[in-house]
Formats: C-alpha cells, structure tokens, sequence
C-alpha cells in the first residue's frame, strides 16, 4: 500500500469517527436538555445538515476528479 492510500483510509475511519461521536453529543445534549421530540428532532437536523453537507462536498470533490 502507498503512503497516499493509507492516508485515505485513515482520514474516511477518523471522519467516520468523529460524525459518530457528534451524533452521540447530539443525542445526549438532546437528552440532558429534556428538549422533548420536537427540540430533538430540530438538534437533529440542525447539526445534521453540516454533516450532511461535508458528505456531499466530498461526493461533488470526487465526482469532480473524474
């Protein structure tokens, strides 16, 4: 394996990391908020649209190099 694929792969676990754990601060500001359905569905799709616009940048950046 190259330097360039092992890069690759750590930055695709580290980020898939990290959206993990910022799901798991979402659900538990969520939950120590006593924000009910309706606050936890807005923390939800609040932080979650930033991480679903990083996935579609990164989709847009590769179909791109194409």
């Amino acid at each position: 394996m190259s330097a360039e694929q092992i890069e690759n792969y750590a930055m695709i676990i580290g980020v898939s990391t990290l959206i993990g754990f910022m799901f798991f601060i979402m659900w538990d500001l969520a939950k120590n908020s006593n924000a009910g359905k309706f606050g936890t569905i807005i923390i939800f799709t609040v932080l979650g649209l930033g991480i679903f616009g990083f996935i579609i940048k990164t989709i847009i950046v590769e179909m791109m190099d194409m």
